[in-house]
């Protein structure tokens, strides 16, 4: 009864293409032969270089040998190209896996339908089916493809450089070898004083200015939006297009343009301070005031971001509501307490969780307004309004930290994912789409 369906499957496990051969699929089963032929070819001479090159990470040294009276150069194994063929190799052969085990249930599939007396697809038939049904399928192979390889696997390692002593200067290959070390960068960037003092600095930083940048870009964007629909304004496109200018500007021209406006010597904004006698303030140069500094150039570049998307909420709120308010006598403030903050926080509830994750890996505005300044003498190549992940920028970069910077992706991935994952399970906005579905 299903002798075709045993056989097939059989034959497809012991060489892919075989079971396709068996079902009397010719270009199929041939084409699925071929790739298995040139996969067998590629695995048998790579494969175990890549596992040794993954577990020992190279055993040579580049060097100087002696041969007869010279000294020749030896060429040693180098560390992370060593990672990364291995790892290249090893997604292969996922992929490899899966069309092998794609291949197996297609004979298992057609020969069922020959046990049930259907006569197998051809190529072309089973071309039109893909280029049909499964054509959505056939258009995301390709980007799948390019994240599995330029996303998944430069972030698997990056994970992998955490638990090596990959950095300047004693673990740089091809002069010296990286090594396995476990969780001691880990261990390093929280116990040891200089690392565990800058890693607590940054991190509270870090979550400070996350708070205070989406708080006020999320509630500025609010009140300018109620301003502009207040009854009585006028001329509503000519506020809307003047608030949108710093948003249509690109980021880095308005950036830099704020760090020649707040230049603690040279700047307009001091000049026209001490026009009135109030003196010269250390916008960049001091640390608390660059950090206000900071949070003040955020507003002025993510209001305008806020303020238009909670205009298109405030205009798909209905006037009936409003109208019932005003009969039951309620205020001007109630209105807004109990009609339009519940409308905007439903709407905006997963945009605001995006704007925070956002605002904790905000490289530009930090980068590009202080590049982490001023100096902190008490901190590991990092200054006083550096972020996470400008500090991992200036570890990889310009210090060749490169162990250190992945542990510090790894906790910023962990804390972005978790704060995020968190704070959306909890909105209304998830809660009330889980009890439609």
């Amino acid at each position: 009864m299903n002798g075709h369906r045993n056989a097939a499957t059989i034959l497809s496990v012991l060489c892919m293409g075989l079971g396709q051969l068996y079902n009397r699929q010719w270009i199929k089963g041939l084409l699925l032969l071929v790739f298995n032929v040139a996969a067998l070819s590629y695995f048998i001479s790579n494969l175990g270089t890549a596992i040794w090159g993954i577990v020992t990470l190279g055993e040579k040294t580049q060097g100087l040998e002696k041969v007869g009276r010279l000294m020749v150069p030896v060429e040693g194994d180098h560390s992370i190209y060593l990672l990364i063929g291995g790892l290249i190799t090893i997604f292969a052969l996922a992929i490899y896996l899966t069309v092998y085990g794609m291949s197996i249930k297609d004979a298992y599939r057609t020969g069922g339908e020959r046990d049930a007396g259907k006569t197998p697809a051809n190529f072309k038939q089973t071309w039109a089916y893909i280029t049909d049904k499964k054509f959505p399928i056939l258009l995301l192979a390709l980007p799948v493809s390019g994240v599995l390889l330029l996303t998944i696997m430069p972030i698997i390692f990056m994970i992998l450089l955490a638990f090596t002593n990959y950095s300047s200067p004693d673990h740089i290959p091809p002069a010296s070898l990286v090594d396995w070390v476990g969780f001691q960068t880990f261990k390093d960037l929280l116990t040891l004083k200089t690392w565990s003092r800058t890693f607590v600095g940054v991190f509270t930083w870090t979550i400070i200015w996350a708070v205070l940048a989406t708080v006020t870009t999320y509630f500025g964007g609010i009140l300018v939006a109620l301003l502009i629909e207040s009854k009585g304004i006028r001329f509503k496109k000519l506020w809307r297009t003047i608030f949108i200018i710093p948003y249509a500007i690109p980021q880095l021209i308005s950036l830099l343009v704020m760090r020649n406006l707040f230049n603690g010597q040279f700047g307009p904004i001091n000049q026209y301070l001490s026009y009135f006698g109030l003196g010269k303030l250390p916008w960049l140069t001091d640390p608390l005031w660059a950090k206000v500094t900071v949070i003040i150039v955020n507003m002025w570049v993510g209001i305008p971001v806020s303020m238009v998307l909670i205009l298109g909420i405030l205009t798909a709120i209905p006037k009936d509501l409003y109208e019932a308010a005003d009969v039951d006598g309620a205020s001007g403030f109630q209105k807004f307490k109990i009609i339009t903050m519940p409308f905007i926080l439903f709407s905006t509830a997963p945009i605001l969780i995006m704007q925070f994750a956002g605002n904790i890996n905000n490289f530009n505005v930090i980068f590009l307004l202080t590049n982490g300044d001023p100096v902190n003498g008490n901190y590991q190549y990092a200054g006083s309004t550096d972020l996470l992940v400008t500090w991992l920028y200036k570890l990889t970069l310009n210090n060749s930290k490169f162990n250190m910077s992945s542990a510090i992706g790894i906790i910023i991935f962990l804390l972005v994912a978790s704060l995020s994952i968190w704070s959306y399970r909890r909105s209304r906005s998830y809660k009330e789409e889980d009890m439609v579905q």
